[in-house]
């Protein structure tokens, strides 16, 4: 069905309904710019009390009789200031939700449809404003506590991936959508012979779900890890894995980049594949053989996509994971800050917005056991002779970035204090200590020149990131040391 269509069988539900409602609003030409920022934050926080996936204002329907009347706005040619209306409203709203402008024909007559998110994770302010409709009304959400408490109970109990990715999708329309042979492959499971027997299989497995009549809603779960395209999702169309290489160590010069549109369960080898094709080699010289080694650990590289695409906050409208390659450097970034301290990654098991989507790819070994993955990733490092990896949040984002090889001597001060903790804690959870002795090895210094080691040591001790450990400590060539948490 074209998009005019799909536009036109949409306004027909709409107006049959018997009256507006707390997430619909009809208006004629009412088109002041606040107001509309207004209603889109009170109709997506009412639609989640609904358990709606989506709120509208229809413009061009009289709100009593549902007449279609035609409207005179046109969004797309509305601006606030020199600014485009509808990048105005999405920079005034927080979070950032998808707001979708439609326009099209009514049978000869004009009408403009706003297609409204609805909240995920936190109710949506607009101007730093919480609004929610009280039956036609729009309230200041702060005025309204019973509502207030309401929508944050949805909040903690509906995780992204109980959500639906599409509705009521016809059974031939499901297996177009998903690649369900890579889920058979994946879970190590018989392809059934039978349309019946996969659909079954997939609705087990809670990837799509049986709704009155002949359709299937699509889960997000289902759509993230198995869909030929992400494309095909409206809300998770900006979720796709991009990968950019750069052609020196900053964002001047892009050579080359990709953006990875299959579910991330269905294409995470070939896009591993592919990164790890990206990334610069170096050359490993033994006894009668040189031959080429990559320049980082694919396990460590593994790992951190994998954390990416886990971890990532699917409430973040516009972003989605990223993996940039520099002449240096790569970085991993995901939408979302990290829900525990960037310093305890190493020791503490991670904890996941999408524990749903977290668990079904380690069963289906797309990545490792609960906290055992960034542990693999400082021990790769460290076999590597790399500098330290550097785990930071960006504003919205979490960074995880890893380091070309880099001489000693090259490091500065923070390098070698991230470097000296990070050993520490691997040591600690490897159930062992930090040395003086076994930081010279981790960072290549001679044995002679053990008072660099030393140096480094109380540096990281000055910044409360280590302590010394236990018996000996007092005497430097037996001391030993733990991480500052230990």
């Amino acid at each position: 069905m074209t998009e005019s269509g799909k536009l036109l069988n949409l306004v027909r539900e709409l107006v049959a309904l018997p009256a507006e409602s707390e997430w619909l609003e009809f208006k004629h030409n009412n088109a002041d710019p606040a107001d509309i920022g207004e209603y889109i934050s009170a109709l997506s926080n009412s639609a989640v009390l609904h358990k709606k996936q989506c709120a509208y204002i229809v413009w061009g329907i009289a709100d009593r009789t549902h007449e279609v009347i035609g409207t005179s706005f046109r969004p797309r040619q509305t601006k606030v200031g020199n600014e485009e209306l509808e990048n105005w409203l999405v920079t005034q709203l927080d979070p950032r939700i998808d707001v979708r402008i439609r326009e099209g024909d009514f049978e000869g007559t004009p009408i403009v449809l706003f297609e409204i998110q609805s909240a995920f994770g936190r109710p949506v302010r607009f101007k730093g404003v919480e609004y929610v409709r009280v039956g036609t009304y729009k309230k200041r959400l702060h005025d309204h506590p019973e509502k207030e408490r309401l929508l944050w109970r949805i909040f903690e109990q509906t995780p992204f991936e109980k959500g639906i990715a599409k509705k009521n999708a016809a059974a031939d329309e499901v297996l177009d959508l998903l690649d369900y042979p890579n889920y058979f492959r994946l879970a190590q499971a018989p392809l059934p012979e039978n349309r019946e027997a996969i659909l079954e299989r997939l609705t087990s497995e809670r990837v799509i779900a049986r709704v009155a009549g002949d359709g299937y809603d699509i889960s997000n779960i289902g759509a993230t890890l198995f869909a030929r395209s992400l494309k095909e999702f409206d809300r998770l169309a900006r979720k796709t894995l991009r990968i950019v290489v750069y052609s020196g160590d900053n964002r001047v010069k892009a050579v080359k980049e990709q953006e990875r549109t299959a579910g991330y369960g269905v294409d995470f080898e070939e896009a591993i594949r592919y990164l790890n094709d990206q990334l610069p080699r170096n050359e490993q010289i033994g006894q009668a053989l040189r031959r080429e080694v990559p320049a980082y650990p694919e396990i460590a590289v593994r790992e951190l996509v994998a954390n990416a695409l886990i971890h990532q906050d699917f409430s973040i409208v516009g972003a989605g994971p990223m993996v940039e390659i520099f002449s240096d450097r790569m970085e991993i970034s995901n939408p979302g800050q990290p829900l525990i301290d960037t310093r305890r990654f190493i020791d503490e098991p991670p904890r996941s917005r999408n524990e749903t989507l977290a668990s079904l790819m380690r069963r289906l070994n797309i990545c490792e056991e609960r906290g055992s993955g960034i542990d693999k990733v400082i021990f790769s490092v460290e076999l590597f002779q790399l500098p330290a990896p550097d785990f930071r949040v960006a504003g919205d984002g979490t960074v995880a970035v890893l380091y070309s090889p880099r001489q000693f001597a090259q490091m500065g001060r923070q390098e070698r204090m991230r470097a000296c903790y990070q050993h520490a804690c691997i040591q600690y959870v490897s159930g062992k200590r930090m040395s003086n002795a076994s930081l010279r090895k981790r960072l290549g210094i001679t044995d002679a020149n053990y008072p660099l080691a030393s140096r480094i040591i109380r540096d990281t001790i000055e910044e409360d990131l280590l302590k010394a450990h236990g018996e000996g400590s007092g005497a430097k060539k037996k001391a030993t040391y733990v991480p500052y948490w230990a």
